[in-house]
């Protein structure tokens, strides 16, 4: 059986361990939000801020708008891979296989028949990292890693779920569509125009009709919408790249726009970076036209790095290049020739800064 270990609100947890006078507010980490001018974007908050309707992604400046009073902290990346690490080697010990996910986030695959003993394991695991780190995580158990990972989700902070294979189906039947991993909100918008809006719905969809409408992926998502998973749990191989795109309501040719749009793709594709784990050399940028003509640029720099601005900046003078040209319908930011992070490198890096 599969259990996700996902834990709760990490970076914000991990300042709250830092700083115990900023246990019950609402804390924020990411961004400066320069009292309402920032440009970037939450990375994570505590569930107090949710509260108040911030959540990761948000602009820095709309977090502001809705709770000023909030406290608006840095990301620390080194304090928290260094918190990760030691995390997921205690996960390590329980596991038979295990693939971390991200930097809070890992399966683990037990090979045991009683639910009932991977249950205990499960409170083993909260309670040993409660206790040594003084964090909270959220547990989901299933007979495969789609069912694990939504139920990790359903009872948020420090939550356990078990759905055993004769539940699956009850279990996924009620839920929306866009509880599947891979259907975002344009598959999630065409689902609803086919009148499917839950799971059930989804399995019970001609999958003829699906994969005529979405291909490959089509047949793949009434699979899993059955509860029908086979993908193993293991280490992945090494990403060759992260990224972020973003496709503009209106197609447009401003350059304020293009760049503030740049500014938040950069900070996403950070983000995504340093919870993967990751160094980068190269950064690329996607135009695709109004017309759907489409365009890449990439510029390498001579030493791996994770610096933001740098992002930002190589990511500006490469778009720079396409504006003016013809109005811009998409644009993207992608890092590549990457390099995982050693602790050694992370001990730089915290030096550095």
């Amino acid at each position: 059986m599969i259990l996700l270990v996902d834990m709760d609100s990490f970076f914000s947890s991990i300042e709250v361990v830092e700083h115990p006078e900023l246990t019950g507010l609402p804390v924020v980490v990411g961004a400066d939000p320069k009292e309402g001018a920032g440009r970037g974007v939450v990375s994570t908050c505590s569930y107090e801020a949710r509260g108040y309707g911030i959540h990761s992604g948000m602009p820095i400046s709309r977090a502001y708008r809705l709770c000023p009073d909030a406290r608006f902290l840095p990301v620390n990346m080194p304090l928290y891979q260094s918190v990760s690490g030691r995390i997921m080697k205690i996960l390590r010990r329980y596991a038979d296989k295990f693939q971390k996910v991200s930097i809070d986030e890992a399966f683990l695959d037990i090979k045991m028949d009683n639910f009932d003993d991977a249950v205990r394991i499960a409170q083993n695991i909260k309670k040993e990292i409660l206790n040594k780190e003084k964090l909270t995580c959220s547990i989901g158990i299933g007979p495969n890693k789609l069912v694990a990972k939504i139920a990790s989700d359903i009872q948020k902070p420090d939550g356990l779920i078990v759905v055993r294979p004769d539940e699956v189906r009850d279990f996924l039947d009620p839920m929306p569509v866009k509880r599947i991993p891979g259907i975002g909100k344009k598959t999630e918008k065409t689902l609803k125009s086919m009148q499917i809006e839950t799971i059930r719905e989804l399995r019970e969809y001609d999958v003829k009709e699906l994969v005529l409408r979405f291909g490959k992926w089509g047949y793949q998502m009434h699979a899993l919408a059955c509860g029908i998973d086979e993908r193993e749990v293991k280490e992945d191989s090494a990403v060759k790249s992260i990224g972020r795109e973003v496709t503009f309501e209106e197609d447009t040719s401003d350059s304020g726009v293009i760049h503030n749009s740049i500014d938040i793709l950069a900070d996403e594709t950070h983000t995504a970076l340093a919870k993967a784990g990751y160094l980068f050399r190269t950064v690329s940028v996607k135009v695709r036209f109004e017309d759907f003509d489409t365009h890449t640029r990439a510029k390498s720099i001579g030493s791996l790095s994770s610096d933001l601005e740098l992002i930002k900046n190589l990511s500006k003078k490469l778009i720079d290049e396409f504006i003016g040209k013809k109005k811009i319908r998409l644009i993207g930011v992608r890092l590549s020739n990457l390099q995982r992070i050693t602790m050694r490198q992370t001990s730089l890096y915290e030096f550095i800064r």
